[in-house]
């Protein structure tokens, strides 16, 4: 009998599969999807958006004041209520001192900065959650491979015993024993079918794709590992230079400052100054000024008195709020130096732990089941030897799935570290 050797390559690989729908999504597709129809990331573009439109906010300058009186009416010699009253009108206008207005508008622009880093952080911690749900996919795929694979091995060793039971050559007890043993097989495809469908549904859910059908829906890459290429010090400069995050919490220093200078301006006092006229009737203005006076101008200029109130708890709070950003983008730095290690080391263990399985203990498993399964058929080995070589091959490619897998996740976690693709 030809035993089918399933080749490594077939196994793990996820290349270039078509559904009903058409050609299967790379992960540079499911992205662009993701960042088209996720509506967290759309929230946070409008609130970017938000954030700019507080900048013209910020920016405006005070508007004037108008008032119109007519004064002075009531009971006169005359008899006539209006005989001396006097029309007036003015105009004032705040005049903002120590660039109140410039810095207002400077702390709006910080604001909108850290808000468009932030996105960038929101949107770099989304695509690791994204990614994750795109290897489970992978993997889930390269399982039933496995699986269906076994099976299709399983039930071919299954019709030559039953050409040797029929011939005499073995039992009717040691059929019965390798029978059931398919049940385990048919068990991993049926697990390896929901689990696959499972996980393109949570694939589903992020992309924010109700439309396409799950049975329709297929995504492709490479299943497969290759140790890192960059030194772990060029990947540290990477995330120091690259961290929406980072940039955020020294962006967030620069707009505490502008604050702290804009809340010691507030503590200042803004002169209003006022221009007013004024128009008494006529004998009004023959009977209450002399010499006769038919109109007036006035100029005044209005200053608070900051006796009580100098925006002290501003101007506190705001110095504080310096120090307080500036021991956050300290724990943020030192926080990226760990994220980078942590995850550049689980690489490289994954690595390590697969080399071996790729050079030694995949080709030794398949040739171990072909040998035993070879000297069975013959007689030569017993059936206990070969349910365990069988085994055996199934721990081994189940194991090395698996490995893959967690060297997937832990390239996903190394880039969510540095903050880009430094492994795609």
């Amino acid at each position: 009998m030809r035993i089918r050797v399933l080749a490594l390559a077939a196994m793990v690989s996820t290349g270039a599969a078509t559904t009903a729908a058409g050609q299967a999504l790379t992960w540079p597709d499911v992205r662009a999807r993701f960042e088209a129809a996720n509506p967290t990331l759309q929230a946070g573009h409008i609130g970017i958006e938000e954030s700019k439109a507080a900048e013209i906010t910020a920016s405006l300058r005070p508007n004037p004041g108008w008032t119109l009186g007519f004064d002075q009416i009531g009971n006169t010699a005359e008899g006539n209520a209006f005989s001396a009253s006097i029309l007036t009108t003015g105009v004032s206008y705040l005049v903002e001192r120590q660039n109140k207005r410039e810095l207002r508008r400077n702390s709006a622009e910080g604001a909108t900065a850290v808000a468009v880093s932030s996105q960038q952080d929101l949107e770099r911690t989304l695509l690791f959650t994204l990614r994750t749900a795109f290897i489970q996919v992978l993997q889930a795929k390269a399982f039933q491979t496995l699986a269906r694979d076994n099976l299709a091995n399983y039930d071919e060793v299954l019709s030559l015993s039953g050409d040797r039971f029929r011939a005499g050559d073995i039992a009717q007890i040691d059929l019965d024993r390798l029978q059931l043993q398919r049940v385990t097989y048919e068990s991993d495809v049926e697990t390896a079918d929901v689990n696959l469908r499972t996980a393109k549904i949570q694939l589903l859910q992020l992309m924010n794709d109700r439309s396409t059908p799950v049975d329709r829906f297929d995504v492709t890459g490479l299943y497969d590992f290759r140790a890192p290429t960059r030194p772990l010090d060029e990947l540290r400069r990477a995330a120091l230079d690259g961290r929406p995050d980072l940039r955020a919490s020294a962006q967030a220093i620069d707009k505490a400052r502008t604050d702290a200078t804009l809340a010691r301006a507030n503590g200042s006092a803004d002169p209003t100054i006022g221009i007013d006229a004024g128009f008494p009737s006529i004998s009004q203005a023959y009977l209450s000024y002399q010499p006769p006076l038919h109109q007036f101008l006035g100029v005044s200029v209005g200053l608070p008195l900051r006796v009580f109130d100098r925006n002290q708890g501003e101007k506190r709070r705001t110095e504080l709020e310096i120090t307080r950003t500036e021991r956050l983008a300290e724990a943020a730095s030192m926080q990226v130096f760990a994220d980078v290690d942590a995850a550049y080391a689980t690489v490289t263990g994954a690595v390590a732990l697969l080399k071996p399985y790729k050079d030694h203990y995949l080709e030794q498993a398949t040739r171990v089941r072909d040998t035993v399964t070879f000297s069975y058929q013959r007689g030569a080995a017993s059936l206990v030897d070969f349910l365990q070589a069988q085994q055996e091959y199934r721990s081994v490619q189940v194991g090395y799935v698996n490995l893959i897998a967690s060297f997937l996740n832990a390239t996903n976690q190394l880039n969510l570290a540095v903050g880009q693709e430094v492994m795609p």
